[in-house]
């Protein structure tokens, strides 16, 4: 997914200018603690072209990416009993996401269910939000997870001590990992300067500039990003109250040389809430703040497939087509899913006759087949397993079918040997709380 670039498009109307050779020393900190809960609007906007691939005898081509977004949600810190891992807790207002890249056009939301989130920052910069109300999918997941993170962000851009007009500081690398979205920073920094004070609706406010170009790597690739802005920490609260920035993402090739060019606009405004009732000591009493096996579990739920359960981060979705679909582990773990409808799913012995006869045609060594057992009855869920030595190496293979009234799923799973005993809970997890969702169609 390609990432928005910030930049910015807003003005803000200021009065009575105090000159800057009058300002004093000022020194600019915020305290983050569950006593405050903020307001905090972010708003994006792109538009630029991507080159993507084609065929290996074909050149790239362009496409035009457009696409913008709009986050409300109000935020209170939670008590840090880890330096490395922050936290907050969010309630998500509004949630807009939209974009277009070529012919498609394409969106993206939170349900109303799960819009109360937990979001923590790990010391490499990684944002894992989850909501102590019901699972995620991860489609919720990457609408929110690379949203600013205000106790990094924040303190990453003000100074660490007291300074004048004209004095000038560096962003921290974690300040600019979290504006850029850049795992790995290359090169370069953002340069933050405090320019003076200026009353804005009758409060008065530091103003800053910030700019700076960075290179660096994160899931699209190298990258290089120029931004230039301005803030507002108002002086009066305690807090950086406004960022708006503008800037250009370059998209680079392995030869270094530029193969996109995305140029965006973004805004943050903070203030605070006097509304978050879900945040609230008494909403918050109970729920358990504190990620879990059980609170972080992805859920998916695909209505055109007709099929829905829960599974643990570590996987991810991968190929699907047709009433097929995998979920795949980084350590090779991967599990094959097969929906059919009610006169076309095997039966377990029937399905474990097929899976000899394929695994003798891969002239593969494998372990004793023992009988399929039933484990669930409601819906029915058969398994049988074995060892195997392929040509991939040593693996643990287990299979399953569900069956219902309205369609079965047939299960493959392949666990390589060293890490077969982590990933067998995980299948047994899925397999739980399978669920088929509507009647399948025979096509």
């Amino acid at each position: 997914m390609t990432r928005p670039l910030l930049s910015v498009a807003l003005t803000v109307t200021l009065t009575a200018v105090v000159a800057v050779a009058a300002d004093p020393a000022v020194r600019l900190a915020e305290r983050f603690d569950a006593n405050n809960v903020y307001r905090v609007e972010l708003r994006v906007s792109i538009a630029g072209k991507l080159t993507v691939p084609v065929a290996a005898d074909k050149p790239p081509r362009a496409v035009a990416l457009s696409g913008n977004s709009k986050l409300i949600y109000d935020e209170r810190a939670l008590p840090q009993e880890d330096a490395k891992t922050p936290a907050v807790v969010r309630a998500y207002r509004t949630v807009e996401f939209n974009r277009v890249i070529g012919d498609t056009e394409q969106k993206a939301g939170v349900r109303e269910a799960v819009r109360r989130m937990v979001v923590l920052r790990s010391e490499g910069g990684k944002k894992a939000p989850f909501s102590p109300d019901g699972p995620l999918t991860f489609g919720e997941i990457d609408v929110v997870k690379n949203d600013l993170f205000a106790p990094t962000l924040v303190a990453g851009l003000l100074p660490t001590g007291e300074v004048k007009p004209g004095d000038k500081w560096a962003a921290t690398a974690a300040a600019v990992s979290d504006l850029t979205d850049l795992d790995k920073i290359d090169d370069g920094g953002l340069t933050i300067e405090y320019v003076g004070t200026v009353t804005v609706d009758g409060r008065k406010h530091a103003k800053l500039t910030v700019g700076g170009t960075v290179k660096g790597v994160n899931e699209d690739g190298p990258n290089r990003q120029k931004l230039d802005g301005t803030a507002y920490f108002d002086l009066d609260a305690g807090r950086l109250s406004y960022l708006k920035l503008s800037g250009t993402h370059d998209m680079l090739g392995p030869d270094g040389k530029t193969t996109g060019v995305i140029e965006g606009s973004f805004v943050m405004e903070r203030k605070a809430s006097d509304k978050a009732n879900t945040l609230s000591d008494d909403a918050l009493k109970g729920l358990t703040l504190k990620p879990t096996d059980d609170n972080t579990l992805l859920l998916f739920d695909d209505p055109d497939l007709g099929v829905r359960f829960l599974y643990p981060r570590r996987w991810r979705v991968g190929v699907v087509q047709g009433n097929r679909f995998t979920l795949d582990e980084p350590g090779g773990g991967g599990i094959l899913f097969s929906v059919t409808p009610p006169a076309k799913t095997p039966t377990a012995k029937a399905f474990q006759d097929e899976v000899k006869a394929f695994l003798a045609k891969q002239k593969a060594k494998v372990s004793p087949f023992a009988d399929p057992k039933r484990v669930a009855d409601k819906p029915a869920v058969d398994r049988f397993a074995l060892d195997a030595e392929l040509e991939s190496g040593r693996a643990r293979l287990e299979y399953a079918v569900v069956t219902t009234a309205d369609g079965g799923v047939t299960v493959a799973a392949r666990l390589p040997e060293k890490i077969a005993d982590e990933l067998k809970p995980d299948l047994d997890r899925i397999l739980k709380g399978l669920a088929v969702t509507k009647r399948i169609l025979e096509k």
